[in-house]
């Protein structure tokens, strides 16, 4: 950390994006942004590119990475070939996030991830996805609810929670409602990451670290809930950028 600010600097890797006739930006969604302000952090673009000096810039100044939500990530990164159902993935991106992941585990620096951002630290740290929930787990429920109905603050399904684990104590309730957006999920579980909490149907939707570092990830969408559909999610960014301070 080479900042002089109290308020800790929370890095967040950007997407592109693009439409027809305009040219491709690299950003990250509001609602991340104002999640982590509202937390009291500094967010911190760190754009997508393979130059690693200027990566090691960017994460020089963080105290802690939040990784978002987003396409899916290539399955080779973790031993499996593309299943039909796999859908778009971003080769800069995944390789950005998983060697800054690792890193960060590495140094004990905390970490959040958001969606495919719990599918990205589940892999950076050695577990495997399910490519499609609707072809590899039949039994699930659809878990595209709320993206499907067009609301993505719908209240889809509970999560139960492990009462002994960090999120838990963070939420201070054993059960929150969670709004579901997703087509993957977590497989195997990566060694030194534990399942903290369940959708009803079994999949997973929430891990946290076996260590003493801050590492959380959820499958849903919180930082679209914090504000109004589910006000407790909001102690999530707190207590992230609470230990990215220390």
């Amino acid at each position: 950390m080479t900042h002089t600010t109290q308020r800790p600097v929370i890095g967040v890797v950007g997407a592109w994006f693009s439409r027809a006739g305009a040219m491709p930006i690299s950003g990250i969604g509001s609602p991340y942004l104002a999640a982590i302000e509202g937390a009291g952090g500094i967010p911190l673009l760190i754009h997508l590119t393979r130059d690693q000096e200027v990566l090691n810039a960017h994460y020089q100044r963080c105290d802690g990475l939040l990784f978002c939500g987003g396409g899916d990530i290539a399955p080779h990164h973790y031993g499996q070939a593309p299943h039909p159902k796999l859908g778009e993935v971003e080769d800069v991106r995944d390789e950005v996030e998983l060697a800054l992941a690792r890193r960060a585990a590495t140094d004990g620096m905390p970490l959040l991830g958001i969606c495919r951002g719990v599918q990205l630290l589940n892999v950076a740290l050695g577990g495997t996805l399910y490519q499609d929930i609707g072809a590899e787990l039949p039994t699930a429920a659809d878990h595209r609810e709320s993206a499907l109905r067009g609301e993505r603050a719908y209240l889809a399904h509970p999560v139960a929670l492990s009462d002994d684990s960090w999120l838990a104590r963070i939420l201070d309730t054993t059960e929150i409602a969670a709004n579901t957006l997703h087509h993957q999920a977590l497989r195997d579980i990566a060694p030194g990451l534990r399942v903290i909490g369940q959708a009803p149907d079994g999949v997973v939707e929430a891990v946290e670290g076996t260590g003493s570092t801050f590492i959380i990830g959820v499958q849903c969408h919180p930082e679209e809930l914090w504000l109004r559909a589910e006000p407790r999610w909001a102690r999530l960014f707190a207590g992230f950028v609470a230990h990215a301070a220390r």
